[in-house]
């Protein structure tokens, strides 16, 4: 069910903004909703072959139209070209115009993960747009993540799949301790109020920052842009001195949504050509580790392109710069 569109006068194609609700979503809780909301974005013609974008934490469909990113990709002459391709980009739960603990429930939401975020998906793509099949479903960090959750769920629903910023294995290590360490943070400041606010909590800016820092922006790079204290000094006052709109509620179970992840056991179901995209200074998914390499011994068709590392990459958000890894991605899915 359509419940509303709005077309917007862009250098995108066909650009429009929807919400589709999806009746009686059953979480992996046991919960029900009777109403599910999933915002997404649309470019192009329905008509045309269909390219799924997934985001990563805390963005949205409408957050991936940006130059670094949608104007590297869906423009003219671009790989995904949007007069080529009807590209669809979901607000995953919890995001953007999708259903989230802000709309009244607050702490009181049902617990999603990213397999309740799959679902909505392929609910959106298959029964609120009709698609059969997609071309290329393309996902970035959380977006990654979810591509081999896709893959290994649905594999009969894309020919090509482009997991980046991500390794198909259980959350842990560092990037699950800092995760915890973070949410952990705002979950013990008594501003929090067990997510009854009434003002939203100073806490959880400074606790995105550090998280933002200590696991993304690569060594090199940070580096270049902090080569002694003072400008160090500088980099953190800045971050901090940006606007934060984030709902404290939306930001926690966003985050802790990725607590159950591991898809590892599933990935020989996968039969969609695949290509993993990494940056060798990605801080949540070291390259050093080899589980990349491990992981995909278990797809028939799979490889990985890792970008390399430099003062202009930005480790865990390399990937969100397509002009790293655009040129492969055309070789990739070429006919």
């Amino acid at each position: 069910m359509l419940l509303s569109e709005t077309s917007t006068a862009s250098q995108y194609p066909l650009l429009k903004t929807l919400i589709w609700k999806a009746t009686r979503f059953e979480f992996h809780t046991g919960e029900v909703f009777n109403e599910l909301s999933i915002g997404y974005v649309t470019l192009g013609d329905p008509s045309n072959p269909a390219v799924l974008i997934l985001h990563g934490t805390g963005g949205s469909g409408m957050g991936m139209l940006n130059k670094e990113f949608g104007d590297e990709l869906f423009l003219k002459g671009q790989p995904l070209d949007a007069e080529r391709y009807f590209i669809i980009i979901p607000d995953a739960i919890g995001t953007g115009h999708s259903s989230k603990p802000s709309d009244g429930l607050r702490a009181k939401f049902p617990h999603y993960n990213y397999d309740d975020m799959v679902k909505a998906q392929y609910l959106l793509v298959t029964q609120g747009l009709n698609i059969k099949q997609l071309r290329l479903l393309l996902g970035n960090s959380m977006g990654g993540m979810q591509a081999w959750t896709w893959g290994s769920k649905h594999p009969e629903m894309m020919q090509f799949l482009v997991p980046m910023a991500s390794t198909p294995i259980a959350m842990s290590g560092r990037n699950w301790m800092l995760r915890r360490m973070m949410t952990d943070l705002i979950r013990q400041d008594p501003a929090w109020k067990n997510g009854d606010y009434e003002k939203q909590p100073d806490i959880t800016q400074r606790a995105s920052v550090f998280f933002g820092l200590a696991t993304s922006g690569g060594t090199q790079h940070l580096q270049s842009l902090a080569p002694n204290s003072r400008l160090a000094d500088h980099l953190i006052a800045e971050r901090l001195d940006q606007a934060f709109s984030m709902d404290t509620n939306d930001f926690l179970y966003q985050w802790e949504s990725s607590r159950d992840f591991d898809p590892s056991e599933y990935l020989s179901k996968i039969q969609a050509k695949v290509m993993a995209i990494n940056s060798l200074d990605d801080e949540r998914n070291p390259p050093e580790l080899g589980l990349m390499q491990e992981q995909l011994k278990k797809i028939p068709s799979a490889r990985l392109f890792l970008i390399p590392a430099s003062k202009d990459t930005a480790g865990h958000s390399t990937t969100s710069q397509a002009k790293w890894w655009k040129e492969e991605l055309r070789h990739f899915i070429k006919p």
